[in-house]
C-alpha cells in the first residue's frame, strides 16, 4: 500500500502573529494608555503635594485627620494601581492584570465609602475646600462624583472581557477622581468648579483625539462614558442649587 504524503502549508508569520500594522496599532494603544495613567498620577501628586504628599515639608502643614489619611492612602493606591495595570497590559502580563483587578474592585468600593464620608464630615466641620461655592451646594460635586465613579467602574468591570471598552471606562472613572487633584493645582484652584471641570475634560479630549486618529472614530465607551462624565458636571451645580438638595445636604451634615 502506497502512502501519500501531503506537503504542509507554511503559515506566514504575519498571518500567525497579526499584520505589522495591527501590531503597531496595538503598541501605540498600550503606550497611549500607559502614558495617560502616568500623567494622571503626576497631576494628582501636583494637586495634593502641598496638603498631603509633601505636607510635612511646608511651613504651615495641613491638618490631616485619620479619615483624610485613609482617604489619601486609598486614592494614592488607586492611582498606583492604574499605572501598574496599564503597565502589565503593555508588557503582555494580562494574567497578573486580571488578578489585580479583584484588588481594584475592592478598592473602588472602599473609595466610594471614604469619599462620601470625608465630603460629608468636612462639610459638617466647615473645612471642605468649596472653591468659593456655598458649602452645601458644593457638597453635590464630590457626592454625585462618587455615583459617577461607581457607575463608570461598574461598567468597566461588567465589560472586563472587552479590553478596549474596559480600559477606556476605567480611565474615565479615574478622571472623576483626578478632578479633586486638578482642583488643587496652583492657579486652577482659584477658577472654581467650572474651571477645574474644564481642565479635567482636557484628558477626555486627549482620549477622543487618540480614538479618532487610531480608530477613525470615537470608541463607543469613550463617547458614552465621556458624555456621561461631562453631563454630570453642570448637573451637580444645578442640583446643588435646588431646595431639595439643600434640605438633603442639611440632613446629611446635621
Amino acid at each position: 500500500m502506497t502512502s501519500i504524503v501531503v506537503p504542509s502549508r507554511a503559515v506566514p508569520i504575519a498571518g500567525a502573529l497579526g499584520s505589522p500594522a495591527a501590531a503597531i496599532a496595538a503598541r501605540r494603544e498600550r503606550v497611549f494608555f500607559s502614558s495617560l495613567a502616568v500623567l494622571l498620577l503626576v497631576t494628582v501628586f501636583g494637586g495634593f503635594a502641598r496638603t498631603y504628599y509633601l505636607n510635612g515639608f511646608v511651613s504651615a502643614p495641613f491638618a490631616l485627620t485619620p479619615a483624610l489619611h485613609w482617604h489619601g492612602a486609598a486614592f494614592t493606591a488607586w492611582m498606583l494601581l492604574l499605572v501598574t495595570q496599564t503597565s502589565l497590559v503593555a508588557t503582555g502580563r494580562a494574567h497578573l492584570h486580571r488578578r489585580l483587578g479583584v484588588v481594584g474592585a475592592v478598592l473602588a468600593v472602599a473609595m466610594i465609602g471614604l469619599g462620601g464620608h470625608v465630603a460629608i464630615s468636612r462639610t459638617a466641620g466647615g473645612t471642605i475646600a468649596d472653591h468659593g461655592a456655598p458649602p452645601l451646594l458644593f457638597l453635590a460635586v464630590p457626592l454625585v462624583g462618587m455615583v459617577v465613579f461607581a457607575a463608570l467602574v461598574g461598567s468597566a468591570l461588567y465589560l472586563r472581557h472587552h479590553p478596549a471598552a474596559h480600559k477606556r471606562l476605567m480611565m474615565l472613572a479615574t478622571l472623576e477622581l483626578v478632578t479633586a487633584g486638578v482642583s488643587r493645582l496652583p492657579i486652577v484652584d482659584s477658577w472654581g468648579p467650572v474651571g477645574f471641570f474644564a481642565v479635567t475634560d482636557l484628558f477626555l479630549l486627549a482620549m477622543i483625539v487618540y480614538d479618532w486618529r487610531a480608530l477613525g472614530r470615537v470608541h463607543t465607551a469613550t463617547l458614552l462614558g465621556g458624555a456621561f462624565l461631562i453631563a454630570s458636571q453642570p448637573l451637580r451645580l444645578i442640583l446643588g442649587a435646588t431646595g431639595i438638595w439643600t434640605a438633603f445636604a442639611t440632613w446629611l451634615v446635621a
